[in-house]
């Protein structure tokens, strides 16, 4: 699996299981933005561990995820007036990041580092710009999208910063209402209801094209957890197949905590490469208190 896929799936079983925080959905564009739980910073640590015959809980990956805030500089748009509004005072800015680690790498000479950084509007939880950055051994790519509300547009470049020859890729796709990107759709969505039973869909958009994903919100159970023994909700999104984000054919399940914080803890992929196991390791609440670590 490319590591940018890789990336997509991980951070589509984090959005996709933080479900349900206190906000309500479909919140109008007018409305004040509220402290939500991972304001005014949160900083999410993984592990992804790759099983396949006879290789077991082989360690492939490290993922970070941050949240924080930024303060809002307006500038004037086409009309002349300036972008934003007094309500929104700053802008939420998201980051992840995954890195290959450990002897998957080595063996099969496999190193790849991704970078992504989104730009959010507090109030109607927008995206509105989402810039990457894609290592894979020599190979380097640069993106950004700049998502248009008043136009319903997105607009993605791609270069390659090692040949400046080379022609950037281009592509757009229309939007309607609420759009996120693999990261932000994190955040959002932890300010969703959640009902067990229920089948629903996100907009996600990524490399210039929009999605329309399900999920299906399956059962809960009670498992062992960076948090102890909790009560978890298993969810499973439709990201596989020729439709979906991710083109080959799999399987995705994931966990998160039933309780008002929903914090995704478990996942799992299986698909023709293998079985991948994501697990959370570590929660930092602040930029200076420590809430969880690793258990040894």
């Amino acid at each position: 699996m490319r590591a940018r896929n890789l990336l997509i799936t991980f951070c589509l079983i984090l959005s996709l299981a933080t479900l349900g925080a206190e906000l309500v959905p479909g919140q109008k564009p007018g409305a004040k933005a509220e402290l939500r739980p991972f304001e005014p910073a949160e900083e999410l640590l993984y592990e992804a561990e790759f099983s396949r015959s006879l290789l077991r809980k082989v360690d492939i990956a490290d993922f970070r995820f941050t949240a924080n805030r930024t303060a809002v500089v307006h500038k004037p748009n086409a009309a002349g007036s300036d972008e934003g509004s007094d309500d929104e005072p700053y802008a939420l800015v998201f980051t992840g990041d995954v890195s290959s680690k450990g002897f998957f790498a080595k063996l099969f000479n496999l190193r790849f580092r991704e970078h992504v950084e989104s730009i959010v509007d507090p109030v109607s939880f927008t995206v509105r710009n989402t810039k990457k950055r894609d290592e894979q051994g020599k190979r380097l790519r640069t993106s950004e999208a700049v998502y248009d509300r008043a136009s319903g547009k997105v607009v993605w470049t791609e270069i390659d910063p090692n040949n400046s020859s080379r022609q950037p890729r281009i592509l757009s796709s229309d939007f309607t209402g609420q759009v996120q990107d693999v990261l932000s759709v994190i955040y959002y969505l932890r300010t969703q209801p959640l009902e067990i039973g229920k089948t629903f869909e996100v907009s996600i958009g990524d490399s210039g094209r929009v999605y329309q994903v399900p999920v299906r919100v399956v059962e809960k159970k009670r498992m062992k957890t960076l948090l102890g023994r909790v009560d978890a909700v298993r969810l499973d999104p439709k990201l596989f197949g020729s439709e979906g984000m991710i083109s080959i054919e799999g399987q995705l399940s994931i966990w998160l905590t039933d309780d008002h914080r929903r914090i995704p803890v478990s996942a799992r992929i299986k698909n023709e490469y293998g079985t991948f196991d994501i697990q959370l390791k570590k929660i930092v609440q602040s930029p200076t208190r420590e809430l969880l670590t690793k258990q040894d």
